[in-house]
């Protein structure tokens, strides 16, 4: 199959393009820069330079590379804001859907989150609602997770992964990360800041996915059905379990306790896809998916 992935080079391709090419897989990876498309050969896969705001590249790029499935797995959070998070979800996807369109490619699997769900007591299963009445800041980030799983429907097959937060080598939460920079009672810079937002071992209940298990969620998908698909850990679990244990870790002070939580801090469940799609994470806790972290 051919498979041509933007966002190759993030957090999740860097593990999804070797489990591609090692699935025999021909894949194509679009790169901003030379040194990136260094390293997506070194990985086996096609390397083409482009920016997904460069529309015409990008339809060049696809036309070329005539690919059977289009892999969006792009975020704006390794230099940019959450604006810029919100403008690649929005602009980034509109321009990589009319593309593939254009191409003929039929199929795209796509990274949303899980976390942008109405306000609710439980953890979150597909059918439930977005958040779509949100106020500011968060209506930046449901708007713009709206907007993306919308562009992807357009597709005749598409499948929406709504991935837990991502932890393990290359995220926030891998030692030298900006959450352990948090932890450790280092100042960030506004940036920084607004990305990771306070750190209280609270009622929030977060739901988890290891990097390793999104990018084999997204070769599993190449056979799943089309609709969105929660790819979360077994277990969510609230900030006063998960981040003292994550701050022992990574040899950070004992958090800032606190109580309380926002109606849409609930978790997501990964029923539909442990029972009807039978994935199984390699980590199906952040439990040990934390000590491994600190491990690699």
């Amino acid at each position: 199959m051919r498979i041509f992935v933007a966002g190759a080079t993030g957090a999740v391709g860097r593990f999804l393009v070797p489990l591609l090419v090692d699935a025999g897989h021909e894949v194509t990876g679009m790169a901003r820069t030379e040194e990136a498309g260094d390293r997506l050969r070194a990985r086996g896969a096609a390397a083409v330079r482009g920016d997904v705001f460069d529309a015409d590249r990008v339809r060049e790029a696809i036309a070329d590379a005539a690919p059977d499935v289009v892999m969006h797995q792009l975020t704006a959070l390794s230099k940019g804001t959450p604006a810029d998070n919100g403008q690649m979800r929005r602009v980034g996807t509109r321009i990589l859907v009319d593309a593939a369109k254009q191409a003929g490619v039929t199929r795209i699997i796509a990274q949303s989150v899980a976390w942008a769900y109405e306000p609710g007591d439980t953890p979150a299963g597909e059918g439930t609602p977005l958040d779509v009445t949100a106020p500011p800041p968060r209506a930046n980030l449901v708007g713009g997770i709206t907007a993306l799983e919308e562009a992807a429907a357009e597709l005749p097959e598409h499948v929406v992964l709504r991935y837990g937060i991502l932890y393990g080598p290359g995220t926030w939460y891998a030692p030298g990360g900006l959450v352990a920079e948090r932890l450790a009672g280092r100042a960030l810079d506004e940036r920084a800041t607004a990305l990771v937002g306070p750190l209280s071992a609270d009622d929030a209940v977060n739901s988890f996915v290891h990097v390793e298990d999104a990018a084999g969620a997204a070769v599993a998908a190449l056979d799943w059905p089309s609709g969105v698909v929660n790819i979360v850990d077994d277990e969510p679990a609230p900030a006063r379990e998960w981040l003292p244990v994550l701050a022992d870790v990574l040899g950070a002070p004992a958090p800032v306790t606190g109580s309380g939580r926002a109606g849409w801090e609930r978790g997501a469940s990964n029923a539909r896809a442990r029972d009807s799609l039978g994935w199984r994470p390699a980590y199906p806790t952040w439990r040990t998916g934390f000590a491994a972290t600190k491990e690699s």
